[in-house]
């Protein structure tokens, strides 16, 4: 073979080190990003999920209920946990839950919700409380004093003082006279605030008054003592069509007030009382996934009863109704969890599993298509030296010169000695290997029967000139 044949191979052989040192930097890069893929997605899956709560007002008895919860998920690592929005009451938690800036409300059911707005929990029951004052006893007169309105029919043309700034108590008390048989119109309603009860209730011109909270409300308890310290024993006034109004507005429920609810001496009231309940509860969008709203109510009821241990209002929170026709239906993680439908991890993220080994199928084809690619000159060159080999057996029988033998001899172990790397680097499959070692045989084969005759035809000539 020509010197520049030999430069030639030369210089082939420098660019297919080189390209075979960078290879194993590509298959180290493929890795990395193989890894990263797996440990991004863990952690994507894995990581705490952070809900917006609005919840209000301020030093409430809901705000500090959350605040508890928000704390306890923190402080036990819970996979869910939770931002708390302060506003001034459950209608400006609602529209926060509207407009998309809160995932979670805290709420009554009978506020004007967003479409596709469902429950996650009860916090509590909240049920309406009506009364009359008797009137304070005359000096001197020994005539009990009778109270103005003994029942609701009596409603019409007195006015009533309603405690809570919110529309949503005036529509149910306007509900209750509909179905009492009171037209509301003829009904003066008032509303007063929290802190407006002392004034509320001196006012000569309100004939009774109504709330709507727990039974063992701080302002319904702090309205019927003031009654009866400044205008006389209350008169309690039942809600008889309590069942009828459930039927027809099933955002309401009818419920009972035991007898002695707001004092037992004297019992306040006397008897139990047919009422109108309304649930408080904790709302979210339907669009919130139901593998979070499932793993927070899971941590809601979980922490239940150490909360309750702290603050006694945490026990009155209970499970919403999961049936499909409720009037405010449960989010469907909060069902799943409740009746006991919740997805195992594998049904949850299957998906996501085998999405995760086709992705690594992909991309270990990816990764052997660009390790094919890179080794392609591998491959060319482990051709081309057995093509050269083929080529060098027609060539070994014209060679007169050992020397020129031995040269090329020489090439073709180099040629070997690059074929094998080539294997060994899996730029060339095994059939390939076998066929260059049958070439490489018959040259070897070509090589020794030219030396022999080389040698014998040297050995002949002396005999020649002596002859």
């Amino acid at each position: 073979m020509s010197p520049s044949g030999g430069l030639k191979i030369a210089t082939e052989l420098s660019l297919r080190r080189r390209k075979k040192r960078s290879s194993p930097f590509l298959i180290l890069a493929a890795g990395l990003l193989i890894f990263t893929a797996v440990a991004g997605a863990s952690f994507l899956m894995l990581r705490p999920t952070t809900l917006r709560i609005a919840v209000g007002p301020s030093g409430s008895d809901d705000q500090q209920l959350i605040q508890a919860l928000a704390q306890s998920s923190a402080r036990e690592g819970s996979p869910v946990r939770l931002s708390l929005i302060t506003t001034a009451g459950p209608v400006d938690s609602i529209a926060l839950l509207a407009a998309a800036k809160a995932d979670l409300a805290v709420a009554r059911a009978d506020e004007e919700m967003p479409e596709g707005t469902e429950s996650i929990a009860i916090l509590r029951k909240n049920v309406v409380v009506l009364w009359s004052p008797s009137g304070l006893p005359r000096r001197g007169s020994k005539k009990e004093p009778r109270s103005k309105i003994k029942a609701i029919d009596d409603f019409a043309g007195h006015r009533v003082g309603v405690v809570g700034r919110t529309q949503v108590n005036t529509t149910l008390l306007r509900v209750i006279l509909t179905e009492s048989g009171v037209n509301p119109d003829k009904v003066a309603i008032t509303q007063f605030s929290a802190d407006q009860i002392a004034e509320m209730v001196r006012d000569p011109s309100v004939d009774a008054f109504m709330t709507v909270g727990p039974l063992d409300s701080k302002i319904t308890s702090e309205a019927i003592i003031s009654t009866a310290r400044l205008r006389g024993e209350p008169t309690f006034l039942p809600i008889d069509v309590s069942e009828a109004i459930a039927r027809r507005h099933p955002l309401y429920e009818s419920e009972e007030i035991p007898g002695g609810s707001f004092g037992s001496s004297p019992a306040r009231p006397d008897d139990a009382i047919e009422t109108i309940g309304v649930n408080h509860l904790i709302v979210a969008p339907k669009s919130l996934s139901d593998g979070v709203v499932g793993a927070f109510t899971r941590q809601l009821f979980a922490v239940r009863p150490s909360l309750a241990r702290e603050l006694p209002i945490a026990a009155k929170i209970e499970k919403p109704n999961t049936d499909k026709d409720a009037a405010l239906p449960a989010h469907p993680g909060a069902a799943a969890y409740i009746d006991g439908n919740e997805r195992t991890f594998m049904e949850t993220y299957s998906d996501y599993i085998w999405g995760g080994i086709l992705l690594l199928s992909v991309l270990g084809s990816g990764s052997a298509a660009v390790r094919h690619y890179i080794k392609r000159d591998e491959r060319r060159m482990s051709t081309l030296h057995r093509e050269k080999l083929l080529s060098a057996i027609s060539l070994v029988r014209k060679i007169d010169s050992i020397e020129e033998l031995d040269a090329l001899q020489l090439e073709a172990d180099d040629f070997l000695r690059e074929t094998l790397d080539c294997f060994n680097d899996g730029a060339i499959e095994e059939g390939d290997l076998s066929a260059y070692c049958l070439v490489l045989e018959q040259f070897h084969h070509a090589v020794v029967d030219r030396r022999a005759a080389i040698s014998e035809a040297a050995s002949n000539l002396p005999r020649m000139r002596a002859g």
